[in-house]
């Protein structure tokens, strides 16, 4: 049997392609809603190391696995080889009607738009070159794997509610995701 979908809170997943700038968007926004306890700004739980401009937690594959097992995920994903989820406190926050904000993949899309009765998309795009020095300055992929990550292209609509290009400055960006996710807290009340 399938679960009721989670609501009546917004799940916002901020989407985009490696190196557009989600992460520096967010941080910015998170900073303009510091102390507002309606909002959660969910951090993802992955089985990876923490990085360089990345907050995320680790576990181990098996830790994961057993944690996906148990349903204690209310989302999570595969990507780059590696495991993704958003932890229990995000169901809390939108059982009691608030807004989480999450880095999220766009494959995992039509699972959340099933899985929460309130999904908010916001799309950070950047031209490829930009992408391609953002990837290489953080250091974490080889020369191969930044190709094969500029070259790929999502395999769902995304359908954003808002389309960022992150090209100006990072507080330009994150003014845009800051004014969007005031406008969100405003519809939920």
């Amino acid at each position: 049997m399938k679960p009721a979908p989670l609501g009546p809170g917004t799940l916002l997943l901020v989407v985009g392609p490696s190196g557009a700038g989600k992460d520096t968007l967010i941080d910015l926004a998170r900073a303009r809603f510091a102390g507002d306890g309606r909002v959660l700004f969910a951090r993802r739980l992955v089985t990876r190391p923490p990085g360089a401009g990345e907050a995320h937690g680790t576990l181990s594959d098996a830790a994961f696995e057993t944690l996906r097992a148990q349903g204690r995920f209310p989302l999570h994903w595969r990507a780059h080889g590696l495991s993704y989820a958003l932890g229990p406190e995000v169901a809390e926050v939108i059982a009691a009607g608030g807004v989480v904000v999450a880095n999220g993949s766009r494959a995992t899309l039509p699972e959340a738009r099933a899985r929460f009765t309130r999904v908010r998309v916001v799309e950070v795009t950047v031209p490829v070159a930009v992408r391609a020095a953002r990837l290489a300055a953080r250091g974490r992929e080889s020369a191969a794997d930044i190709k094969e990550r500029l070259l790929r292209s999502p395999e769902v609509d995304v359908a954003p509610d808002l389309v960022i290009e992150n090209v100006g400055s990072p507080a330009e960006g994150g003014a845009q995701l800051g004014g969007f996710i005031a406008e969100e807290l405003a519809m939920v009340g």
